[in-house]
């Protein structure tokens, strides 16, 4: 079996851990130091891919769009945002740790298509967050792939994203019948009652991590009415 080699670690904010990049033949990893398991891996994706596909299937392809993709983790969500809108529209890709898009401009860019070459991308390095303090309509979706969803996993500060606060945030971000969708690791009833009382009528979906198998990942799709 082809070994892991190491290629890089990055500094979570407020101490939020370490991630560690790794590869093994065409095979990329991303990790947190001491903590169980993986964070991403380049060829689990499905998941990634039904929140773009799910929180775009409301755009019309004739209309020029605007989304918002929180995350951008190895491309995958951003990549397939892409794909559901037209040409004349773009994605904006907000990614707070700026080690991770010098990964996706490197060899982990191949996995998803390089998106960020995609000349319809625009690149905020910074907390997401930052992109709701308007509060004016900017948004026909808003794609929200951050940490582990709901329940925070690396940085505590995503919480507050998916507040009550936070989430009255997005709310006005949106265009009228405009999507927030979000990458849940799991389901969280609590999550969508919150969601209702913002105002936005919510489904769930449940997708596999690969198609026809492996672990279920939750989608939450919150339209504004």
């Amino acid at each position: 079996m082809i070994p892991w080699n190491h290629l890089d670690t990055a500094q979570i904010p407020n101490d939020g851990g370490e991630l560690k990049f790794s590869q093994r033949g065409d095979e990329f990893s991303i990790k947190i130091t001491g903590k169980r398991g993986e964070l991403m891996n380049s060829r689990v994706f499905n998941s990634e891919k039904a929140l773009s596909r799910l929180g775009c299937a409301h755009i019309k392809p004739h209309l020029d769009a605007h989304i918002l993709v929180g995350g951008l983790g190895m491309g995958y969500t951003l990549a397939a945002a892409l794909k559901a809108v037209n040409a004349d529209s773009f994605v904006t890709v907000a990614e707070l740790i700026p080690q991770v898009v010098e990964w996706n401009k490197g060899p982990l860019g191949n996995c998803a298509g390089n998106p960020l070459q995609d000349p319809r991308t625009k690149l905020h390095i910074g907390d997401v967050k930052e992109l709701f303090a308007s509060r004016a309509p900017s948004y026909d979706a808003i794609l929200l792939d951050v940490d582990n969803g709901p329940k925070g996993l690396t940085h505590t500060d995503n919480n507050q994203i998916y507040s009550e606060d936070g989430l009255k945030d997005i709310y006005d971000t949106l265009h009228a019948n405009g999507m927030l969708a979000i990458w849940s690791a799991s389901p969280d009833y609590l999550f969508t009652v919150r969601l209702k009382k913002i105002g936005f009528r919510v489904d769930t979906r449940e997708i596999q991590a690969r198609p026809g198998k492996g672990s279920k990942h939750t989608i939450f799709l919150a339209k504004k009415l």
